[in-house]
């Protein structure tokens, strides 16, 4: 009996003294294997996401199902589709499927052809003007132009950071900044949030103008999480020490409230003017110009001086929910600048930088989102406009390179 008691005891002595060095080793490498597990399932769901966007099989479009169209209206189309990697998102698709359907009912398309809606060669400078609209995934671009600027040599400008961030210009300072854009040595980039100058209006050589642009309710409600964003005050304390911080209740605001209260903030009336510094509510403001006519919120004149500023200007006005197609344009119709844009977004801007993303925006309601659609009739058919030119710039594409 006395050696069972020994037994134990020295059974106790060793399960309870010798295992303690063992027991913190054992734990270290469930901590490591843990987040080594981790860190290798967010990696494949990453690239589980990049497949589904670029892997997907590509719908054939052969040019004897395409015949020609009219965009004006064609309404409520999504596509992205990637002619280097040959596939695209399945509800992205819709859009071209759907244009391919509108042109196939008249007689245009059998002679279209990309140099035909590619205003980069009616450019008479080899400088890029991005007037960039915000909370479209400028930032985004903007990154990617620095880095295609080394990779593909040519220079990047980007205005400083303003303390009053003025869109709508005087003549006289449109002229400066045509002045300041004919200015660098070609190829160049200059990028500044600023409504569409017409540089060659003031006896200047005209550069080649790009942009991009985002669901307008999307982008409104993004605006307005942004501008209350702590990093965002953070950033402007930083860059200008004696701004005043705004009020904590204007911070703490929520959107949906704001809407239905019918918060002047909150309220798209047509019609109204807000003049100073510009109305970041409109994206079509950016093209319209600087024009009195520009000003009323959602109407036809200010719409059809954006379409016209697209139609007649910019060589690619991107889509933020089609970022695919986007790069495709980019890379075909401005291919001195945008050689390779598509490889740098998707491995290194897309996959390890994500830009601006604000994690203190909430969900916003359908319904609350519906009744500001109601408001943004005229935004909203800005916005189509610009997918179907891009849908049409990119079929041309296709065609284009059909044996």
């Amino acid at each position: 009996m006395s050696l069972i008691r020994k037994m134990d005891q020295v059974y106790r002595h060793w399960r309870f003294s010798l295992p303690k060095r063992t027991s913190e080793l054992v734990a270290l490498v469930a901590v490591s294997t843990t987040l080594f597990l981790f860190l290798h399932t967010r990696d494949l769901n990453t690239k589980l996401r990049e497949m589904e966007v670029r892997l997907q099989p590509e719908d054939i479009i052969s040019s004897n199902q395409i015949i020609s169209g009219k965009i004006r209206n064609l309404s409520r189309i999504t596509s992205v589709e990637k002619i280097s990697s040959g596939g695209s998102a399945p509800e992205e698709r819709s859009g071209v499927k759907a244009m391919m359907k509108l042109l196939q009912s008249t007689g245009e398309m059998s002679t279209l052809q990309p140099n035909q809606i590619n205003n980069t060669r009616k450019a008479e400078q080899d400088v890029i003007f991005f007037n960039r609209v915000p909370k479209v995934g400028s930032q985004t671009l903007m990154e990617l132009l620095r880095r295609l600027s080394i990779r593909n040599g040519f220079g990047f400008h980007q205005d400083k950071v303003q303390r009053v961030e003025t869109i709508r210009l005087a003549p006289e300072d449109q002229a400066s900044l045509s002045a300041q854009v004919s200015s660098y040595e070609p190829p160049s980039v200059f990028i500044k949030h600023v409504c569409f100058t017409n540089v060659s209006s003031f006896g200047l050589p005209k550069p080649i103008y790009i942009n991009l642009v985002r669901d307008p309710v999307e982008r409104v409600i993004s605006w307005y999480y942004y501008v209350r964003a702590p990093w965002y005050y953070v950033e402007r304390k930083l860059a200008f020490p004696d701004l005043p911080l705004p009020d904590p209740k204007w911070l703490k605001k929520d959107f949906e409230q704001c809407v239905l209260s019918e918060d002047r903030e909150c309220r798209y009336i047509r019609g109204e003017v807000r003049e100073g510094i510009g109305d970041h509510r409109r994206q079509s403001m950016f093209f319209c110009g600087h024009h009195i006519d520009c000003l009323p919120f959602n109407t036809e004149g200010a719409l059809e001086r954006a379409k016209r500023a697209v139609e007649e200007n910019y060589a690619v006005v991107g889509v933020l929910e089609e970022m695919n197609t986007t790069l495709a344009v980019l890379e075909h119709y401005i291919p001195r600048f945008f050689k390779g844009a598509s490889d740098i977004y998707w491995n290194e801007i897309s996959r390890y930088n994500p830009i601006n993303k604000n994690n203190f925006k909430p969900q916003v309601s359908e319904e609350i989102k519906d009744i500001v659609r109601r408001n943004f009739t005229k935004e909203i058919e800005f916005y189509e406009f610009c997918k179907q030119r891009l849908h049409k710039q990119y079929l041309a594409l296709k065609l284009n390179n059909k044996p």
